[in-house]
């Protein structure tokens, strides 16, 4: 078996189609539809379910990726201590997420069956697989477990939010479970960057600094957010359980603001009509 298998080589058939996040984050032609769709988690909205069920389907080939990062992992460094070493606990961690993460992908073939959806029917980007080939474990944990992971709590808690207004028991039960293990997968994460870095403060600031962009990245241009109009709200409480702390959830806010700026600039300078404000 290979190390460090490339995103070329990911085993999908025919009904997968993939696209670079970037085409779809820096097009400036997408900088306003962050906006647009805001809302688009509420019963009273007739988009909503196409927005759910696109969200869904985003779900379902992250939790592939995730499984394919969380085995790679622990195949993919020798086990020891050292910079480019995995310690045999961490591995054990890993080996408990790659099971949780196919039990996730099996709820979510369920779940995209559940609203209406099939395989295939929306694209597959691989930045979360991406964010989990670096050949720094510490930076796996960062970007994929902090920072990837940490996304998921926020959706998954944003898709329970709309089960329970759409008074859909399934889909709040299924978001609901999936949930309690991103926190476990997150606090995992913050549990082992702390652990391997505690004698290293370079390397943890390094660390966060490669979180700080993956995140930046996955705000999706101010999509995800604070305010009560964002699609995706931050989750402050599971995000604390999760190992966050205080400055560290404001940073998220910031970056998202952050990101929206930026998708405005794109879209000016692209003579498109610009969002309205970020939130302060």
């Amino acid at each position: 078996m290979k190390n460090n298998l490339p995103v070329e080589e990911l085993a999908r058939d025919e009904r997968f189609h993939r696209v670079k996040i970037e085409d779809v984050v820096f097009d400036p032609r997408n900088a306003s539809r962050p906006r647009q769709t805001r809302n688009g988690f509420q019963p009273d909205n007739p988009d909503a379910p196409d927005g759910a069920r696109q969200l869904m389907h985003a779900i379902f080939v992250g939790e592939i990726q995730a499984l394919e990062v969380a085995g790679r992992t622990c195949w993919d460094f020798p086990t020891g201590k050292g910079a480019d070493e995995a310690p045999f606990e961490l591995k054990l961690d890993m080996a408990r997420q790659a099971w949780d993460e196919a039990r996730h992908v099996e709820i979510s073939i369920k779940l995209s069956e559940h609203m209406g959806s099939e395989i295939g029917e929306f694209a597959e980007q691989t930045m979360l697989y991406e964010a989990g080939c670096n050949s720094d474990p510490v930076l796996r944990l960062t970007g994929v477990n902090r920072a990837l992971e940490g996304l998921a709590i926020d959706v998954f808690n944003t898709m329970r939010d709309f089960g329970d207004a759409s008074q859909d028991p399934v889909l709040y039960f299924c978001e609901d479970w999936m949930l309690a293990d991103e926190v476990t997968h997150v606090k995992m994460g913050s549990d082992w960057l702390r652990r391997i870095t505690a004698k290293d403060p370079e390397r943890q600031k390094g660390a966060l600094e490669f979180q700080r962009t993956v995140d930046k990245l996955f705000s999706f241009g101010g999509f995800r957010g604070e305010d009560d109009e964002s699609p995706v709200h931050l989750a402050r409480k599971f995000r604390a359980l999760a190992g966050f702390s205080p400055e560290e959830i404001k940073d998220l806010v910031d970056i998202s603001a952050e990101a929206y700026a930026e998708a405005q600039a794109r879209a000016a300078a692209a003579g498109e009509p610009a969002p309205e404000p970020a939130p302060a």
